[in-house]
């Protein structure tokens, strides 16, 4: 089985200000730092271009996993899209033979832009279908939402 997710969230600031947030380690960081009723620590090895790893650690109890590693596969500066894709724990823990999340920064105009995000996923032959309700959009809402909050109100 598989299927995918995906939204979009109209930003009241500049596309490259977003991308600048979203492309490399800056968004590991903010989520670390916003989400701490859910993320431990989140721990990443490389500079954050492609090859990138982040190993992101929950709270017990707060997901269904403890943990997953997932590795930047895109980051293409020219059209602002950054592809991550989960490679360990998780979500392949779980029965998902794919979970690759793509986002996606659209220039509207001098000032504002369209932030996309899309999960696509796979469930392993034998999984139980039901996983998929996993995936949902409000993972990925909340990160564009915090995405717009740091950038339009100028925190770091």
């Amino acid at each position: 089985m598989a299927g995918s997710v995906s939204c979009e969230l109209v930003i009241n600031a500049p596309a490259s200000s977003v991308w600048d947030l979203i492309k490399g380690l800056k968004l590991a960081a903010a989520i670390e730092e916003s989400f701490t009723h859910l993320i431990e620590k989140i721990d990443a090895v490389g500079d954050g271009s492609v090859g990138t790893e982040l190993n992101i650690k929950f709270k017990p109890g707060t997901v269904p996993f403890s943990y997953y590693k997932e590795r930047f596969t895109k980051v293409d500066n020219e059209s602002m899209v950054k592809e991550n894709e989960v490679f360990e724990g998780g979500y392949c823990d779980l029965g998902f033979s794919k979970y690759f999340v793509r986002f996606e920064i659209v220039k509207k105009d001098e000032n504002s832009c369209i932030a996309k995000a899309t999960t696509e996923y796979e469930l392993k032959a034998d999984a139980d279908p039901n996983l998929a309700s996993l995936v949902s959009v409000d993972q990925m809402m909340g990160v564009l939402n915090l995405a717009a909050n740091k950038v339009v109100n100028g925190s770091k």
